[in-house]
């Protein structure tokens, strides 16, 4: 049987009524007795709209104070909230809200677009915002065992897949995240990752749990993220690897101050010179691993160990479990396993028969573990391209170019980048006979995939390297990739 807690906002109002919740860009802010008031009105005001206990309601907004309304009020009715990534196409949007059975679409202005071409009832945040409020009975408590959000993520076949968060999942990750980080009073946390991914919206989580302050910044700027660092009390900052790479550019010779204790940095592997470059400026830059299925980080490694575990991706949270499967001290699957992994995907059977066992998560992703439990990750699961902290799958891509009539055969893999990390980069085998251009390419797949997944350039050749069994070889893509890239 699941545990019962109160709400945690109504319990946090009830706790620290007048501490700041929540603290914008234009110095605005907003205590937790606001926040759940205000929380608490919208979700009535959504029961108007008609939504109810257990359904599925989706977001489509970029981040905002209203979308973390939202999310709480969410909570407020008993339903689920399906987080919606606002650079997809509408094609790839409306997958997602089908295979999720999505009752409500409430999405922000600057979604509207996108939204209004989408099959679903909907209603703006402002539609909703004009409602007179359901007089229904609000929860009061969270069954720890139930779905809170889905938040869909790619799987090595392609397809997206919806990962069932419950409230349990994001309460133990905020437990194993301050049982590593600390808490202090202090503490405020800037947000400025997509709250539609779980590294972003995890960090309101934590804000209701520790009673702690978040600095909200709707999109990266790096001369606002130093401000805020500066002059704004910022203690924590979650990055991704090109974010803190443009803050070292903008910071110059100079420091950031003494009460600025953390940089998390995740999305990826990170290059040395930028670990070492950090060191100088003192930037305490603590490595983690995690994805959508841990409900963010899950491995973190402190500044202390950074240069001497470098390229590692540190230790397992309390109370995470990590082993290597079939290593024998080599590298091998990484799997992890805790009360923050998930139980499973959405109505994915066979995904959940294939990824977990006995609670542990085979995430895929290849690593090794050295003499004192440090966690070294060597391939991000396997073909995974990370691009600016986004996870992109060749076989998606993949997928998509074969609709052209033209194409024969397809294989994309990443190249590194200096802005992103890595980014897409496809081999085209064209049908015989047939006329077709880079051009031609990268204005279909401009319909059909999201920005960051198109590739940055199209090679056509006479054949793909293929194993015996017939798979194309990757590892080939990528030397022939990184050979094209240095000519």
């Amino acid at each position: 049987m699941s545990e019962i807690i109160p709400h945690w906002l109504t319990k946090q109002a009830a706790l620290s009524p007048q501490q700041t919740a929540i603290e914008l860009v234009n110095g605005k802010t907003i205590t937790f007795s606001e926040l759940e008031q205000q929380s608490m009105s919208y979700a009535r005001k959504l029961m108007t709209a008609g939504m109810k206990e257990g359904d599925h309601v989706a977001i489509l907004a970029e981040n905002g104070l209203e979308m973390i309304i939202a999310i709480h009020a969410i909570s407020y009715v008993g339903a689920c909230a399906v987080l919606l990534n606002t650079r997809l196409t509408a094609k790839e949007v409306q997958y997602q809200l089908d295979d999720a059975n999505v009752s409500l679409l409430i999405f922000s202005d600057d979604c509207e677009t996108i939204a209004t071409s989408l099959k679903v009832m909907k209603s703006s945040f402002k539609e909703v915002e004009d409602l007179k409020e359901d007089n229904t009975r609000l929860k009061t408590e969270i069954n720890l065992g139930q779905a809170f959000t889905i938040i869909y993520t790619s799987g090595t076949t392609g397809f997206p897949k919806g990962v069932v968060h419950t409230y349990g999942n994001h309460w133990w990750s905020a437990i194993g995240s301050a049982l590593n980080l600390g808490l202090s009073k202090t503490d405020k946390w800037l947000a400025v990752l997509p709250f539609f991914h779980v590294g972003g919206l995890s960090i309101f989580i934590r804000s209701v749990i520790y009673g702690m302050p978040v600095y909200l910044m709707e999109k990266f700027n790096e001369q606002l993220v130093h401000d805020a660092i500066k002059n704004k009390g910022v203690t924590i900052a979650s990055v991704v690897t090109v974010m803190l790479q443009r803050l070292l550019r903008h910071l110059g010779d100079d420091e950031f101050p003494e009460h600025f204790r953390c940089m998390l940095l995740g999305g990826g592997p990170v290059p040395k010179p930028l670990l070492e470059q950090a060191k100088t400026h003192r930037i305490p830059v603590f490595q983690s691993y995690g994805m959508t299925e841990t409900s963010s980080q899950i491995v973190t490694l402190s500044p202390q160990d950074a240069m001497t575990k470098l390229g590692s991706a540190g230790k397992p949270l309390f109370p995470a479990q990590l082993r290597i499967q079939n290593a024998n001290g080599q590298v091998g699957e990484i799997e992890v396993k805790g009360p923050m992994v998930t139980k499973g995907y959405w109505h994915h059977p066979e995904a959940n028969e294939k990824n977990f066992e006995s609670g542990w998560l085979k995430t895929g992703d290849l690593g090794y573990v050295d003499e004192e439990g440090f966690l070294y990750v060597v391939d991000r699961r396997n073909d995974l391209i990370i691009s600016g902290g986004e996870n992109i799958y060749p076989s998606e891509i993949e997928s998509v170019i074969s609709q052209i009539k033209m194409v024969q055969e397809v294989g994309v893999t990443g190249i590194h980048d200096e802005k992103w990390g890595e980014v897409p980069v496809a081999f085209i085998v064209k049908r015989k006979n047939e006329c077709l251009t880079e051009t031609d390419v990268l204005t279909f797949l401009q319909l059909k995939l999201a920005k960051y997944k198109i590739p940055k350039v199209i090679h056509f050749v006479d054949a793909l390297p293929r194993n015996a069994s017939n798979k194309i070889m990757r590892a080939t893509l990528k030397k022939w990739a990184s050979k094209e890239n240095k000519g």
